[in-house]
């Protein structure tokens, strides 16, 4: 059964803390999500370790 983890990262751009679902049934994950608060386009980068134990980083377009 897929599950949605709840994290909470820091907007790369505005530097504003927001949360994010992360869908646990793909172990690696790239993908490209709006800022909820300055509406930028954000990198992400995610790898499931384990039980809800997930590696997210984040980037800018130019990074």
């Amino acid at each position: 059964m897929n599950r949605l983890i709840e994290r909470s990262i820091q907007c790369p751009y505005c530097g504003e803390r927001i949360d994010v679902l992360i869908d646990d049934s793909i172990p690696q994950q790239d993908y490209i999500e709006d800022c909820q608060v300055c509406c930028s386009p954000i990198n992400f980068r995610v790898s499931l370790l384990g039980d809800d134990d997930v590696d997210i980083s984040v980037s800018t377009d130019s990074e």
